[in-house]
This record gives structure tokens, sequence and C-alpha cells, in this order.
């Protein structure tokens, strides 16, 4: 049956082996000492695993009910969420003056996996409060933030995000909410949106929905959009309650899978609504919630993965099926373990290696945001950009792909609801699709992450492969089976974004119908960086005298794997990309 254990101690290895955090340059990280995160860690990891794990069935068998207007989430689930507001951890990296605990991003990041991991659809509740109070922060007037931020950080309050429309969602420039001016400054919002997760609850007291919408006399398209904050109940001067704002649920979806989280049709009556930012410049301000929330799906991606592996790792040296090839393992036993065949232990291998190299990944990718946002540093920022679509849209097609890989080594037990694998894989499945689906992604990559500021992101990442590959090159002797499988994905990237430049200019459909396989053949790649940064601190730390050795030696032979295994695929998706267009627009339309 499901039984999550936080991964405490590969995320201290990552934190600290890996990223070195407590002795980054970058303020606030001079705090991240070992024992501070491992006190935070270990209470996040208890909270995961007594408090929100025990719900996640719960949850997806009961799912919400829609009463009168009103949602009833499953049994259970306020008492948790008042036990992680009691905790603090909603406001775990939030700006003291609003309530936060102002702790840098990647430790909110590192604590986040064992969250959503353990409940991704709880932890849907205060996920997008936090990227609500990113934005409110960013592009709110003061008066503004002292109203909204301190009760979205401690929790009392959540936020929303809502862009989406019955007739458009990718393309916004089409959305039909309107916003009419008022003589008091407020605007009186008409519209309907739908998929707004939390969008109603019973959770906390008030609801601070993000709202885009239209201004009458704007320009047309996503230039005339303006953002909104179009609270569930309007806040008076003192931030007490007052009366009910014309927002309603008028439906709840019935979804594959996260059937704990409430996903919402909102329909908007004349509600109250206040300019959030600059006029027609809503979806600038709206980014700022859509990055940090693509960022945290990616973690959902691989977290879902980390849970679903847990339970297959566990399967397989339990359970007892045939005889090792090479002669019975144990031979006292009827039957050996499913871990002595070699396909169980090369999709378990599969997950292991992909979940590993994504959680240093995406905690790299926080360290980057947090080097931009306190550091101050533009370069850190402009790389960050560029590798949001692919924490976002690689790791949850692979994450995907893992929960299945897991749900397989099961067999006929996979698929069966009691033992949850089939939740994983069902909730799972949505992080492909929310937040831009993974198309849009790779869309972005190509069309424009790749190309912005002349090609300089891009070419900072590529410098970051060579500085490894030449340390990689210099240990060959102690560390074999990295530096030729990291320079051949390198040479493959470097292939694949000349073919870009030489074809993109003059043929945009031949440089858009590889950009999945670049998001793929980049994914690959990274995760092969990663996987070779890990084995070098491994490696020091075997030299130096690490006391985990077993620990350390795992780390090595899984990072391997994935070098000889998965990384090859970047000469795959390589080969796609340079065959252009053609076989892609050929065929007519009408015979699809």
């Amino acid at each position: 049956m499901p039984a999550y254990s936080p991964p405490l101690k590969d995320i201290a290895f990552v934190l600290h082996d890996l990223l070195d955090v407590e002795r980054r340059p970058i303020p606030g990280y001079g705090d991240l000492d070992r024992d501070t995160t491992g006190a935070i860690l270990a209470e996040a990891g208890r909270l995961s695993a007594e408090v929100l794990a025990p719900l996640n069935r719960v949850g997806d068998q009961q799912g919400c009910r829609l009463e009168n207007g009103a949602v009833r989430t499953p049994e259970g689930f306020r008492a948790a969420y008042d036990a992680v507001r009691a905790g603090g951890w909603i406001g775990l990296d939030c700006h003291p003056e609003d309530g936060g605990q102002g702790m840098p991003y990647v430790l909110h990041t590192a604590v986040s996996e064992t969250f959503i991991a353990a409940n991704m659809a709880l932890n849907m509740y205060w996920g997008l409060s936090h990227a609500a109070c990113s934005t409110i922060r960013a592009h709110g007037t003061a008066e503004q933030r002292a109203t909204y931020l301190p009760p979205l950080v401690s929790g009392a309050w959540t936020g929303t995000m809502n862009l989406t429309e019955p007739h458009c969602g990718t393309d916004l420039g089409l959305l039909r909410t309107r916003a009419a001016p008022q003589a008091d400054g407020s605007y009186r919002i008409t519209g309907q949106k739908i998929f707004i997760s939390a969008g109603e609850h019973d959770l906390a007291g008030n609801i601070v929905h993000l709202v885009l919408a239209r201004i009458p006399g704007g320009p047309e398209g996503v230039k005339g959009i303006s953002l909104f904050i179009v609270p569930k109940f309007l806040p008076g001067p003192d931030g007490s309650l007052g009366a009910r704002n014309a927002v309603t649920c008028g439906k709840l979806e019935h979804k594959m899978g996260i059937h704990g989280n409430a996903t919402c049709v909102m329909d908007y009556d004349g509600a109250t609504g206040f300019l959030l930012g600059e006029p027609h410049k809503g979806l600038r301000a709206m980014f700022t919630m859509m990055n940090e929330a693509r960022l945290g799906v990616g973690l959902q991606g691989y977290a879902l993965a980390e849970a679903a592996r847990q339970v297959a790792g566990a399967y397989a040296r339990d359970r007892r099926q045939g005889r090792a090839a090479t002669g019975a393992a144990e031979p006292a036993a009827a039957a050996d373990p499913l871990i002595v065949h070699p396909d169980i232990r090369r999709m378990l291998l599969d997950q292991k290696s992909f979940v590993e190299g994504a959680r240093a990944f995406v905690l790299w990718g926080a360290v980057l945001i947090d080097q931009a946002a306190r550091g101050g540093d533009a370069a850190a920022h402009g790389l960050s950009s560029l590798l949001t679509p692919v924490i976002k849209g690689f790791l949850t097609d692979k994450g995907f792909e893992a929960t299945v890989s897991a749900q397989q080594v099961l067999g006929g037990h996979g698929y069966i609801e009691e033992w949850g694998l089939s939740q994983f894989a069902r909730d799972a499945r949505i992080t492909m699709i929310y937040e831009g689906a993974n198309g849009v992604q790779a869309l972005d990559l190509v069309g424009r992450k790749l190309g912005s500021d002349g090609g300089r992101h891009i070419m900072a990442l590529i410098a970051e492969f060579e500085t490894t590959l030449a340390d990689a090159r210099a240990r060959d002797a102690t560390m074999p089976g990295f530096a030729d499988p990291l320079a051949q994905a390198l040479a493959d990237l470097k292939a694949a974004v000349g073919f870009f430049m030489e074809h993109g200019p003059r043929d945009p459909d031949a440089a858009l119908a590889g950009s999945t396989d670049f998001l793929h053949l980049l994914g690959h790649a990274c995760l092969g960086l990663m996987w070779t940064r890990m084995a070098i601190a491994a490696q020091d730390a075997l030299e130096t005298g690490g006391e985990d050795r077993t620990f350390l030696a795992a780390k090595l032979d899984t990072g391997r794997y994935y070098m000889a295994r998965a990384l090859p695929a970047t000469a795959l998706h390589r080969r796609r990309i340079e065959s252009g267009a053609g076989p892609v627009m050929a065929l007519a339309a009408d015979a699809f």
C-alpha cells in the first residue's frame, strides 16, 4: 500500500554536497547550514508523512462537493491545512514585513517537494497563494500589499489565478471578460473563467482571485488585457471581511485526477475588482505568477514520480516471481523477488535516475532564482528564464512516464486502486497540461527563449556544460562513464541550436516542428549535466572520507545508468530536429 518517506538524505546531498548552498554569496544563504536545513526539512518531512500523505487517498476517493454555491473539501483536509498554517510553512520564503520567514526560495522548493509528493491536491490550495503573493508584491500598490499580503502569507486567505475562458486557453488575446471602470476607482468584473484551481473551498476565510479582463476602449489582443484583484469577500479598511462579492462557483469540473482539489468554473457578475499594476499590462503582471507556477508544476512532475517509485521499489523487493536468469538468488524461498529481474531493475532505475536528476535540476533552478532576486544577477535571471519551459515541460512529461513505469512494476496490482499507483498516474497527467501545455512550453523555448538577448543565455548554458565536461575529463580515471556521454549530449545540443539558427529565420515551421524534440534534448542534457556534477560531488566525498559510502556509491552507479541508458536520447531528438518540417507538414489537413 502507498507509504511515503521523504527523501531527506538525497535532498541534503543536493543542497550541500552539490549546490554548496551555505557558501554561495547570495543574501540569506549563509543561514542555510546543514543543521538548519536538516531541522526544517525533518519537520516538513514529518508533517508530510504523518499528516498529509494519509489523506491523499481520502481526497482521491471523496473528491470535493458543491453545495448551494459552497465547496466542501474532503474529510481531514481542513485540519491538515490548519496544521500547515500553524507551522508557518506557507510563508517560509515570503517577505518578513508581510509575516513571512524570509528564507531563500531554494529551501521553500525543497520543502514543497515533500508536501507535493505526500498530497498534491491538498498542497495546491496554498501553492497558488505563494504565486499570488509574489505577483501582488511585485505589482501592487502599498495599500494592496498591506491589505492582501499578510493574510495570504499566513494562510488565513488563499489566492488563485484566473486566465482561461470557455472559448480560449493559450490564446489569451481572445478573452472576453470585461472590467468596467467605476467612479470610486474600482472596476466591475463580468465574465466566466474555467479550470480555476482552488477557486472555491472551505479551508480559508477568503479567496483572492487574480483575474485577467479587458477595460473597454483598450487595445485588441493581448495588449489590451489588464489584471485585477477580485476577493471573494471585500476587505474593510481594518482588514476585516465585509460584503460577499459577486463571484461564485457555478460548477466543479469532474476530472481524471487531483480529485481532492476543487477545479472550478467561476462566474463574475459585476464583481468588484481592483486594478493590479498598470492598465493593459496585465499579461506582464500575470507572468510573474505564471512563471513561478510553471516551476512549481515541474516540481510536481518529479515529486509524484518520487512517491510512485517508492511504492514500486518496495513492491519489487517484496513480491516474489520466478527465478533470476543466472540461477536462484534465494534458493530456500519458493521464488526470487522481482528485483532480481533485469527488466524490473531497468524500470526502477529509469525512475530513480530521473527523479534524482530532476531534483538536482529544480533545486539548481531555485538557486538561480534566488541569485537573480536576492543578488540582482541579471545573467542568473536570463538563465532561469531559459530553463523555465524545460523544467515545466520536460520534467512533467518524464514524471508522468515515471509514474506509469512504477505502475507497470506492480503488474495487475498497479491497476488496482488500493495500491495507489493509479492515483499517482492520474494526478501526474494534469501537470503536462495546466500552466501552459507542454507543446506551448516547447514553442516558447524555441520561438522566444532560445534567441532572447541575442542567444546570450543558451551560450551561457553551453559554457556551464563545457566547464563541467572539463572537470569530468580530468577525473576519467577515478570517475569513468560520465565525460564521454556528456560530451556527446553537448555536441547534439550545439548541433540542434545551430540548426535553428540556420533554418529558423527563413523557415519557421522547420524550427517549430522540432520544438518538442529540442525541449526533450535540452532536458536530457541538463539532467546529464546534473548527474555529472553529482558524480563529482559524490566522488570527492568518497575520496575525502565521506561517512555514508553506500549512499555515495549508489549515487555514482545511478548516475552511470542515466548517462549510459537515458542520455543517448539526445541523439534521437537531434536527428528528428534535423529532419525539418517536411515530414510534419506534408500531410493534407483533411487526411488526418
